[in-house]
């Protein structure tokens, strides 16, 4: 059993379209869509966020941030 092909994905659709209808399906795909892009702006402000807490505990500690990257070089030679 191989990927789904071209053929596969218009039976698909076809039958999606059957089963809901053209408008309904207008709203689903509106609604999906504003969905995914909720989930990326989420992911993105986790990053964005993310990123701030460690520059900030980065200039709060720096000899503390410094151990760390040294610990897991002498790791490796080991």
């Amino acid at each position: 059993m191989g990927p789904i092909g071209f053929k596969e994905l218009i039976v698909i659709l076809v039958v999606v379209l059957l089963i809901f209808g053209a408008k309904k399906l207008k709203t689903i795909g509106s609604d999906l869509g504003s969905a995914v892009r909720g989930f990326k702006k989420s992911m993105n402000d986790g990053d964005a966020e993310e990123s701030v807490k460690q520059l900030k505990a980065d200039a709060e500690f720096p000899d503390a941030a410094a151990k760390p990257q040294s610990a897991d070089k002498s790791e490796h030679k080991a």
